[in-house]
């Protein structure tokens, strides 16, 4: 069995004295230490020394004793200064050094965002910046405090995430791939993997630089910038946690109009992985329980373009700054595309195409150009799909639905490269022969289904349009994954459920971070906006984020992306060089081949392609290559760096249920249900209630379930922008003929169904439909399988009798009325038979009690009273069949 390493270093103390620095780090239990230890004497190096060596408590109290009587001087008895304890945290997050000496980061507050099986996900809270070099020895530099102050503003306890036991610059597919083969796993009964980190996506990867290969590897954290939040869909009980992942690439990272396009190395800017995680929370470990994933992305397009950004105006002139024959920037992207995700790379496009005055539509020729280009050299299953969306212009159509032609284009997109399914026993072929998975792509195996090649978003700025449709796709992926869960009995999710609900929270949450991070302001156009369905004051919000937005592009950015270039080790200040502050441009620092060096060129203007990369399609190159970059050791046993029980649990701790993160963590039915609903299921529609209380007695009584509808009087129609569905039966299928309308809204051949799904599904809604039409009772239909009936003679009865039960209990009697009673009321009313003997709305006469029922509640009294008792033999062996069956 092979299990992640968990760090053992999750409590730091620094202790000082005047020639070193001794950081003692241990396990949560406080049962195993390590101590770093960094000479203070060297102005300028950084100088660590780390014996690799294991200590228990009372070794590490030695050593400490030791060290200090070792700095004991006259000066430092009287002050006790021989060995000072100066800062507690829970981990290092790097090193750094600008002019003068080196600095550690310490990071001093966390806490917990997600839980994804047995592994805490952590969000920094606070960090300290500790100057290495004492006093005696500090060489004073002028500029070392700007210096500083501009690492400091990039503030890492804004959206900075790590954790012990979970490599979180990869994808839960990638950490759940087996790292040694079935053959290499009976030499030692227990493997321990350290994965290697997606340095893409590792943000203090410079900050690490000097230490990665010197120390320990349980001292380093990777740390991701970007979004993690995660929401608990409670179904009757049954916890299902959805957590929402978004890693920002630290590779051309900066601001909005200051990093545009692709650099020489075919990183694009604004580049964000988000991954939708869905997993059975009744099963703690990942291996024992379903856990699906879901994995899209956004990014710049991929040309050298940029905007001019000296005129001070909303929208500055969109300039395509270099010709590129051969699509390379493309070329070296999309290879990195296919070798961490596989194929088929699906491009959603939703730049604008008509324009009067050409602005956007200059980026979307020369987009579909290269990928015309890049597809000649690969073969039809590999190539790269193009789908161009015009969502600017769909919006402001009153006849179309942005979301309705989101969700037929997340449908196709989904199916086309599936979804990560692990199940905790194998999978049967009727499994995947449901009708829903019909035309269902990925690569399929006896645990569940691996997610072959990924959705790539993009508008212009890669924000407003682009987090509406990424949203759009991920509520398609949500249906799936909690369909194979079997939580739901169909993969269609409405909107106006609590399910929804959390997940368009979570994407807008999302959105605006990511917004934030890169363009200075929340989102200015939101989902609800785009559903037609934004209150009076969303119009008035929208203008200040947008004010905000211009603000931050024309005054801060400039600042932003200075700071971030030194964050990132980008530019490295040195004596006798210019400082940062006085370039006048960072082209040169993001783009470092671009003198075209020989040995970085492509050999091949058609092979574009790393020939691994090509061999290893449809499957990501990345996960086939997992093997040769993580670092397996053989454990004699389950040792405490493999026990991920005890790690989760902490069963040495004292913790109160009410600091439980999975207690606090954001709940479907305390969160969401509203208080006036009855049903908890997540998956029920919420009809917001009218405000005048006679209207809504006899306008309608609508309560949708999973299965069920039942409509009641005068129903109104459903809202188009609310179902999120179409009420035409015509596909978004770029091979098949379309209205014109329609297919003028998508342009690309490369996204569809095969034809005899397709053909199926349109002749099988064809039939419903004339079935519909040809039944009496039913008006017209509203969505799929729900339809709008007339209420008989007996519903009406029973429905009047509870309004007349409702108006005489809520009407206050007048003073004319005292001759009338209860009792009278009663009288009037006509009740149907009950199991009670007399019972009605004001008294209940209880029902007798039978011996065994009796005996049942006195048993569990006395249980109460005097604690459990042992079990019979009889239920000893239930209970071990039980067990016998799911394990």
């Amino acid at each position: 069995m092979e299990y992640p390493i968990i760090s053992c270093i999750q409590k730091v103390i620094l202790y000082e004295t005047k020639a070193r620095f001794y950081i003692v780090g241990s396990n949560s239990t406080e049962s195993r230490y390590r101590v770093l230890k960094i000479d203070r004497t060297e102005p300028r190096e950084l100088v660590i020394h780390d014996e690799k060596v294991e200590y228990n408590k009372q070794e590490v109290r030695n050593l400490l004793t030791m060290i200090q009587s070792g700095n004991l001087t006259p000066e430092s008895k009287k002050l006790d200064s021989a060995l000072m304890k100066t800062v507690s945290a829970f981990g290092i997050a790097g090193f750094v050094r600008f002019l003068e000496g080196y600095y550690v980061i310490l990071i001093t507050k966390r806490r917990k965002v997600a839980l994804i099986g047995p592994h805490v996900v952590y969000k920094i809270e606070d960090t300290t910046m500790m100057y290495i070099p004492n006093d005696t020895v500090r060489q004073a530099h002028h500029e070392e405090s700007r210096y500083v102050k501009m690492f400091q503003s990039v503030d890492m306890s804004d959206n900075f995430y790590f954790s012990y036991s979970y490599d979180l610059t990869h994808r839960l597919q990638y950490n759940m791939m087996p790292t040694l083969s079935t053959g290499h796993q009976t030499s030692a009964p227990f493997y321990g993997v350290r994965t290697k980190p997606a340095d893409k996506f590792v943000w203090n990867s410079y900050l690490l630089q000097k230490c990665r290969e010197v120390v320990h590897p349980d001292w380093l954290l990777f740390l991701i910038h970007g979004f993690v939040d995660q929401k608990n869909i409670n179904v009757y009980g049954k916890s299902v946690y959805l957590t929402l992942i978004a890693r920002r690439s630290n590779k051309f990272a900066g601001t909005r109009f200051l990093k545009r396009g692709a650099n020489s190395d075919g990183h694009v800017a604004n580049e964000v992985e988000t991954e939708q995680i869905v997993i059975d929370s009744s099963v703690t470990f990942l291996e024992r329980t379903s856990v699906t994933s879901f994995v899209q992305m956004r990014g710049s397009i991929p040309l050298y373009w940029s905007q001019d950004v000296t005129k001070m105006v909303p929208k500055p002139p969109i300039m395509l700054d270099q010709s590129d024959p051969y699509a390379g920037a493309a070329g070296l992207h999309f290879n990195q595309v296919l070798a961490r995700y596989g194929s088929p790379v699906i491009i959603l496009n939703l730049v604008k195409r008509r324009e009067r005055r050409r602005h956007e539509s200059i980026l979307t020729d020369e987009y579909k150009a290269t990928v015309s280009y890049l597809n000649q050299f690969l073969p039809p299953e590999h190539r790269i799909r193009y789908m161009g969306f015009d969502m600017a212009h769909i919006s402001k159509s009153k006849t179309k639905n942005v979301l309705v032609r989101l969700s037929q284009i997340a449908k196709k997109c989904v199916k086309q490269t599936g979804f990560y399914v692990h199940m905790p026993r194998h999978i049967s072929k009727e499994f995947w022969d449901a009708p829903e998975y019909k035309g269902f792509q990925g690569h399929k195996t006896e645990w569940g289904c691996l997610q072959t090649g990924v959705v790539r978003t993009n508008c212009v700025d890669c924000l407003d349009r682009t987090n509406t449709a990424q949203f759009a796709i991920g509520r398609c992926a949500l249906g799936h994954q909690l369909f194979a869960l079997g939580v739901i009995s169909s993969p269609d999710l409405e909107f106006d459920t609590d399910c929804l609900k959390m997940l368009e929270h979570l994407y807008e949450a999302h959105g605006d971070t990511i917004a934030l991070q890169y363009g200075g302001s929340q989102l200015v156009h939101r989902i609800e906006g785009y559903r037609k369905i934004a209150p009076w004051t969303a119009h008035s919000i929208d203008i200040m984020h947008t004010l905000s937005r211009y603000y931050s592009n024309t005054f801060s950015d400039l600042e932003k992306q200075i700071a971030t270039n030194i964050f990132l080790g980008l530019f490295l200040p040195a004596e006798g060089k210019p400082n940062i502050w006085e370039l006048p441009t960072d082209f040169y620092l993001h783009n470092r081949n671009v003198r075209a060096v020989l040995e970085h060129l492509r050999f091949s203007c058609s092979q574009w392609w790393e020939v691994p990369v090509y061999r290893s399609l449809p499957l990501p190159y990345e996960e086939e290559k997992k093997k040769s970059d993580s670092s397996v050791v053989p454990m004699k046993g389950r040792e405490e760096c493999l026990d991920s029980y005890d790690e989760y649990y902490r069963s040495s701790e004292m913790t109160s249920i009410h600091e439980l993160f999975s207690y606090t963590m954001s709940h479907s039915v305390r969160d969401y249900k509203p208080k006036t609903a009855k049903i908890d299921s997540p998956f029920t529609l919420r009809v917001p209630s009218e405000s005048n209380k006679d209207v809504n007695r006899s306008v309608m009584y609508r309560r949708v379930s999973s299965r069920t509808m039942l409509f009641m009087t005068q129903s109104q129609e459903t809202n188009p922008n609310i179902s999120g569905k179409d009420s035409t039966s015509s596909q978004t299928s770029t091979c098949s003929s379309e209205s014109e309308s329609e297919s003028s809204d998508v342009d690309g051949t490369s996204v569809s169904d095969t034809s005899e799904d397709s053909t199926s599904m349109v002749k099988s809604k064809d039939k419903d439909w004339s079935v519909s039409q040809h039944k009496g009772g039913v008006s017209h239909m509203n969505g799929p399988g729900l339809h709008k009936y007339s209420p008989n003679h007996k519903d009406t009865w029973m429905y009047e009798r509870y309004v007349r039960i409702s108006d005489v209990c809520q009407t206050p009697p007048r003073k004319e009325d005292k001759a009338v009673t209860r009792g009278k009321i009663i009288e009037n009313l006509v009740f149907p038979k009950s199991v009670f003997k007399l019972g009605s709305s004001y008294g209940v006469e209880p029902p007798p009690v039978n011996k065994q029922d009796q005996d049942i509640y006195h048993h569990y009294v006395s249980v109460g009273h005097r604690g459990p008792i042992e079990p019979s033999k009889k239920e000893a062996q239930f209970y071990n069949k039980y067990l016998n069956k799911f394990y």
